[in-house]
């Protein structure tokens, strides 16, 4: 049913195939529009608004607090400030206490 096309690279003019099997992709994903930048531009781009937020969406960095895990007293990170009155667990012994 798809055929693979030849396009042009809006950000660096150069021709890519945009193959049947993307074309089948978008399709399912309901996009309606061929892509307008070639794989390594988009690649670039995705990059460059990475550095600006995280998984280059709208979302923003977020800060991360250091603390000591109390359950196998590892150093570690948390996204929130540590009040000192609650116990901070790493990943693990957080999962764990989950189970």
């Amino acid at each position: 049913m798809y055929q693979d096309k030849t396009l042009v690279c809006r950000d660096c003019g150069q021709e890519f195939v945009f193959t049947a099997g993307e074309q089948e992709f978008y399709a399912e994903k309901g996009f309606q529009n061929d892509p307008s930048r070639c794989p390594v531009c988009r690649q670039s781009r995705k990059q460059q608004s990475s550095g600006r937020s995280q998984g280059g969406y709208g979302r923003t960095q977020r800060q991360m607090y250091p603390a000591v895990c109390a359950g196998c007293g590892v150093q570690t990170e948390v996204p929130f400030q540590p009040s000192g009155d609650k116990p901070v667990y790493c990943r693990d012994c957080y999962q764990a206490a989950r189970r």
